[in-house]
């Protein structure tokens, strides 16, 4: 039989195929551990794209853990060094933060008064969200990670090559930038700012860079100890050669940077990391989302209206495709991931192995307990008019006689989201229009024949007379879906029609199509 290790040395799921990758370069290295890193910026709070970046490097290293039995290990590394460039509009007292700008943000007082500094604050914040969904991973501060001299030898290696690094780095600038750049950010040690300086002399035997301060004051400094830091690009390869990493991704605004990462890496000694370059998240208009404009959809708008699991499968999905992250993605996410979950426990190993559920829960799915689709439970809101879930679960309970929010806790969360969702965005847009001459002579029939209906009240009977009313005059046939949904439920497309009904109710259905052709719905 075959098994899901077997099965995943041929999958084309993306994450196996970048643990296959990962696997190359990694056998016959007598390496006790695979590393793998992602980057945070701590600028601000953690936003969708940390979580993306987060879930599908821990899909990967998931997937290396089915092909291989080296152990693995995540890093969370926070740029909490940066200085501080700009003081962020959604603090208390931003202005207090004003005398503080160019210090690293640690060394920035925390306007919310709950931790030792701003960055600290934002280093919190990220370890609190990583925790809330359950990410493995250990997390380092670039503050500790200098500090500590854990970086020193590497830093010592950065002087002694300092012609090296710059070459490299002086290839990607202008030529007005060229005149000051340095890879070395020397912190001031009497104001505690980063500076950017271009330096004066870097000695490579005592490990040490002299520089002239805006003052004018000459000062000598060792590349040790927290006291410089280096440039965001040189310490991006840097770190690699300083850890270890063997795995990393990042966005593609990253991928020009690759080979200025890798040759910075190289030049200090390290062999760079496997990458995966994954494609930046549009907003509704289809621009780049960005965090300063606020555009796209954020994790907790996500986590209003649907699971945790859902958002996983939306990331899952051809991650170098730019896709829309907007609400109206929401319920499509929804319904898929749970028709995967469905068909899990039938599927064969290779099945499995491309199912992207098995990478959402690293192999261990649960069942679902969705008896009703999200986007159904939204056509229900909408016609019922539910304003709580408690208004869904009396049709859901009809429908389903076994379910029960203590049963069906993944349904239950549906239901709730639902009405929100409903609320927020379908209300405000719904348009009803009235049915035409044909249109009104069908919908008489439907009616009448749901008025007659004696059997129960069942999906695939009821989707078979909605089929007899259409195919006598409608062709083709999605033109009388489309009229079903524009006239019965203010919508251009909806759910399986014979689905809604057994849900919402055969008589309520008759009901609904009276008011529709009573002219009671129309907002046309």
């Amino acid at each position: 039989m075959t098994t899901l290790r077997d099965a995943a040395l041929t999958s084309k799921a993306w994450p196996f195929e970048e643990a296959r990758r990962l696997l190359k370069r990694v056998e016959g290295q007598g390496k006790d551990h695979v590393l793998f890193e992602t980057g945070y910026g701590p600028s601000g709070l953690p936003h969708i794209g940390t979580f993306g970046e987060v879930a599908r490097t821990t899909m990967i290293r998931r997937a290396f853990e089915v092909l291989s039995d080296i152990p693995t290990r995540l890093i969370c590394f926070s740029d909490d060094l940066d200085g501080m460039r700009k003081v962020p509009d959604n603090v208390p007292d931003p202005e207090g933060l004003r005398a503080h700008l160019q210090k690293p943000l640690t060394s920035v007082p925390d306007p919310f008064g709950t931790h030792e500094s701003f960055g600290a604050h934002n280093n919190a914040m990220l370890r609190r969200f990583l925790d809330t969904f359950g990410f493995e991973y250990e997390f380092y501060s670039a503050t500790e990670f200098y500090a500590s001299g854990r970086f020193d030898d590497t830093l010592r290696l950065a002087a002694e090559r300092y012609d090296d690094l710059m070459a490299i780095m002086l290839k990607s600038l202008r030529d007005e930038r060229r005149e000051t750049y340095s890879i070395f950010l020397p912190i001031h040690p009497e104001t505690g700012r980063v500076l950017y300086v271009p330096m004066k002399h870097v000695d490579a035997a005592e490990g040490t860079v002299t520089f002239d301060d805006a003052d004018g004051r000459e000062w000598t400094l060792p590349v040790t100890g927290g006291q410089v830091k280096l440039q965001w690009k040189p310490d991006f390869g840097a770190r690699w050669a300083a850890l270890g990493v063997d795995f990393e991704m990042y966005g593609k605004d990253h991928a020009a940077n690759t080979p200025i990462y890798d040759g910075i890496c190289k030049v200090l000694g390290g062999r760079p990391p496997e990458h995966f370059t994954y494609e930046l998240f549009l907003d509704a208009e289809g621009h780049k989302i960005s965090k300063s404009s606020g555009n796209g959809l954020s994790i907790d708008e996500w986590l209003t209206y649907a699971a945790t699991e859902s958002l996983s499968y939306f990331m899952y999905q051809k991650p170098k495709t730019a896709k829309r992250m907007h609400f109206d993605v929401i319920p499509k996410a929804v319904d898929e991931y749970h028709q995967q979950l469905r068909a899990w426990p039938e599927q064969d190993a290779a099945a499995q192995a491309a199912n992207p559920v098995f990478h959402i829960h690293s192999g261990q799915v649960p069942a679902s307990d969705m008896v009703v689709p999200f986007s159904m439970l939204l056509n229900l809101a909408s016609v019922s008019g539910a304003e709580s879930k408690d208004k869904l679960w009396g049709f859901i309970n009809r429908y389903a006689p076994g379910a029960s929010p203590e049963e069906n806790p993944q349904l239950d969360r549906a239901a709730e989201g639902a009405v929100r969702y409903y609320e927020d965005f379908v209300r405000p847009v719904k348009v009803y229009r009235s049915a035409t001459p044909g249109e009104r002579d069908a919908l008489e029939d439907l009616r009448d024949r749901l008025r007659a209906w004696e059997g129960a009240a069942d999906d695939e009977a009821l989707q078979g007379a909605v089929y007899d009313v259409g195919r006598e005059r409608f062709d083709p046939m999605r033109d009388w879906f489309r009229a079903l949904y524009q006239v019965l439920l203010g919508a251009d497309q909806g759910p399986r029609f014979g689905g809604f009904i057994a849900l919402y109710g055969v008589e309520e259905t008759a009901d609904l199509i009276d008011r529709a052709l009573a002219g009671d719905l129309a907002t046309d």
